[in-house]
């Protein structure tokens, strides 16, 4: 059965459009499910000088995803925070700084630090042999959600890059004072 070509067309130009509404359909449903998980995150200071030194950056990057800590298939889509980018990444005395193309700047203020190290992948991206840079962070509470740790994946362009952004962000990070709980 051949089909002339306005028709087609037409039939594939339909198709893409369902598709593109059943992408962005589910993208909005996983900002809405996820908006009560995760507050807001803080927006990094109009000026660079704020955060204090630069220790190391800018450095070229894929912001991957961010997704509830301890869980790499949990992605937030809230906040834009499970959109995946180019960035570029700075670490300042305060805290790092992600810029993300096509989304506000991300600022993981150096107090949320929790930890530092790599992993093989991440929801939306796998890349094995500890290929992304995973930060742990607490985003502080927004006043309507309550402080939650994320574990945001980054994909630097030059594996150099990883160790550098690794050895830039331990000093930031304070090691967290024993809970009542963790002792017997």
């Amino acid at each position: 059965m051949n089909l002339p070509l306005p028709v087609a067309v037409a039939i594939w130009v339909v198709v893409g459009l369902a598709l593109l509404l059943l992408v962005l359909t589910g993208r909005r449903r996983l900002a809405t499910r996820t908006r009560h998980l995760v507050p807001a995150p803080p927006q990094p200071p109009l000026t660079e000088g704020e955060l204090g030194e630069l220790v190391v950056g800018p450095v070229e990057a894929v912001y991957v995803s961010s997704t509830l800590h301890g869980d790499w298939l949990a992605r937030l889509g809230a906040h834009g925070l499970g959109d995946r980018s180019h960035a570029e990444v700075g670490v300042y005395a305060g805290g790092v700084v992600v810029d993300r193309d096509g989304a506000e700047p991300l600022l993981l203020p150096a107090a949320a630090l929790r930890a530092a190290g790599t992993a093989p992948g991440m929801a939306g991206k796998y890349v094995g042999r500890d290929g992304l840079v995973v930060l742990t962070w607490q985003v502080p509470s927004d006043g309507a959600v309550e402080a939650t740790t994320v574990d945001t994946g980054l994909r630097t362009r030059h594996r150099a890059d990883s160790d550098r952004l690794l050895e830039a962000v331990r000093p930031l990070i304070i090691p967290s004072e024993p809970s009542a709980k963790d002792h017997p």
